[in-house]
Formats: C-alpha cells, sequence, structure tokens
C-alpha cells in the first residue's frame, strides 16, 4: 500500500477558541468544489502564499486587495457571520486562509489545501515584530468582547526572552507549533493536499510558483509570468502592503510595511545560545519525528 493510499481524509474532533481564534466560523461556511485553502500555523509566509494565489488566478493583475478577497475565516474578528457573508459574495475562485490544526478544521474533500511551513525559530522572530508592533487599538479587538483564554498583553521586546517564552509555554502567546505542523504532515499524501517550504519558496520562487499553479490546475499564459513574478516579490508586497496586510496594516504601528517586515530567515542565529538551540530541536523532533522536523527546519521533499 502507498502513503496515498493509506491516507484518509480527516474529520473534525474539536473546536479551538483562543485570543485570536474561533474555530466554529467552518462549521458554517460553504464550501465550493474549487475553493482554495491556504493554511499555517502563522508568520510562515501565509500572505506571500495568498499573494502568489491571487496572481494566479487573476493573471498577474495589478491593484489586488488580496486581504479583504482572502480573509483569515477562524479569526474572531470581524463578526464570523459578516465573513461568511462577503464570502458567500464573491463570483472569482476563492481563496482562504486558516491557522488552524486539521483535526479543529473542516476539511473538504475536492478543495485544494496548501500548506506553507517553516523552521520555528523564524516563526517567533517575525511573530515577535509582529506582535509588538500591535496598536493599542488591536489589542482591544484581541481583548474585547468574545475573549476566551488570557488576555494577549504587549510582549517583552527581547527577542530570545519571548522565543523562549513560547517554547516553554505550549505556544502562548500563540498556539502550538507542533500540533498545527503534525496534522497537516499525517495528510500530505492526499491528492488534494500540498506542503511547500518557506526556504524552498525562498531560494526558488518561479520553480515553487509553477508547482503550485499544476497544484492548483490553473494554465497560466506565458504572457503574463513576467507580471506574476514581479507582483510575488517581496519588494513588491512591500510597496503594497496595505493592499496584502490584515485589514489593510491598520493594527500595526506604522501600517502595512511593518506587517510586510523582513521576509528574511536566520535572523535568530546571533541571539539564541547553541543550547537554546538544541533544545528547539530536541522538542521538535520529540514532537514530529525525524522527517518532520527535518522538513520542517530545511523544507524539501516531504
Amino acid at each position: 500500500m502507498t502513503r496515498a493510499e493509506n491516507c484518509s481524509a480527516p474529520k473534525k474532533t474539536r473546536e479551538i477558541h483562543n485570543n485570536h481564534m474561533d474555530s466554529t466560523v467552518w462549521n458554517e461556511f460553504n464550501f465550493r468544489d474549487d475553493d482554495i485553502v491556504i493554511g499555517t500555523y502563522a508568520k510562515s509566509g501565509t500572505t506571500w502564499m495568498q499573494q502568489i494565489v491571487s496572481q494566479l488566478i487573476f493573471g498577474g493583475e495589478e491593484g489586488l486587495n488580496v486581504a479583504e478577497m482572502s480573509p483569515w475565516v477562524d479569526l474572531r474578528v470581524p463578526p464570523a457571520a459578516e465573513k461568511l457573508q462577503a464570502l458567500e459574495a464573491q463570483t472569482h475562485r476563492r481563496f482562504v486562509k486558516t491557522h488552524l490544526p486539521v483535526d479543529a478544521f473542516v476539511f473538504h474533500p475536492k478543495v485544494k489545501h496548501i500548506y506553507i511551513g517553516r523552521d520555528g525559530r523564524d516563526v517567533m522572530w517575525s511573530m515577535h515584530n509582529h506582535h509588538r508592533n500591535f496598536t493599542k487599538e488591536a489589542y482591544e479587538l484581541i481583548n474585547g468582547p468574545g475573549l476566551v483564554g488570557p488576555r494577549l498583553e504587549p510582549p517583552t521586546e527581547d527577542s530570545r526572552a519571548y522565543f523562549l517564552e513560547w517554547l516553554d509555554g505550549g505556544g502562548f502567546p500563540a498556539w502550538s507549533l507542533w500540533e498545527n505542523v503534525r496534522t497537516w504532515w499525517e495528510i500530505r499524501d492526499l491528492d488534494n493536499v500540498l506542503l511547500i517550504h518557506f526556504s524552498d519558496l525562498k531560494t526558488d520562487m518561479e520553480k515553487g510558483i509553477r508547482l503550485i499553479a499544476e497544484f492548483l490546475e490553473i494554465k497560466v499564459a506565458q504572457e503574463t509570468w513576467p507580471a506574476i513574478l514581479d507582483h510575488c516579490s517581496f519588494d513588491y508586497m512591500k510597496a503594497h502592503a496595505s493592499d496584502v496586510s490584515p485589514l489593510g496594516g491598520a493594527i500595526f504601528e506604522g501600517g502595512g510595511k511593518t506587517f510586510i517586515n523582513k521576509g528574511s530567515n536566520g535572523r535568530w542565529r546571533d541571539k539564541l545560545t547553541a543550547d537554546d538551540c538544541e533544545r528547539y530541536e530536541a522538542k521538535a523532533l520529540s514532537e514530529l519525528g525525524p522527517a518532520c522536523a527535518r522538513w520542517l527546519k530545511s523544507g524539501g521533499r516531504t
């Protein structure tokens, strides 16, 4: 029996509520067979993938408000009914995002699912920038009505301390990286699931986008490739940050350009000690197993 034959479509077994997410919204989502779901833990290239998918769907078109087109469905705000109504009204091929592990998500057997992985150290360095640049209004929104669990408070300015708090604290102030990655890894052999690693996309973006186009069964006219590749570059996204950042970047000090920060890996290398990295890698190995831990660290074939 092949790995694909041994892999069955997952079922939702629980709900997740925390300071950011409410998984129950998916219970009311009216899927279409050609929908695209972009999944990540967070800060793993989600917005980049949304931009890539939008460019493939719309053939390199300029001026797309990707953040509005492609909401984070399980985010607690805006209200679920408002998001669902807006998505129901869309007539183009829809592409949405989730940060849920598979067992808290409603998995559709015909919908295409793309999952992006990234080394947890890079994730948390990006998350720290994200978290410490929330505006006062963002904290009020996150900690407002409907909050489940601890309030989200401004973090320490020390990136290493932030990382260690996350590593030792079961995922808070975010959520568990390990269960998120592990559950998507377990279904990687399904025909409607594609795992992509941030580092692989950075190394050869064109190769990655062509692979994504093939997976999504989108035929791209040869003359549109230059525009697609340009519009998926970091420089383009930084210049058009208000179109790709959640809520137009209004929840971040400095706006969307703060959200589209560095787009680089390895910024933790001169901050974390050898012992810190050893502890992280041991945790990844115990939580994910050798194959998945290796993929999360450096990408490559799954």
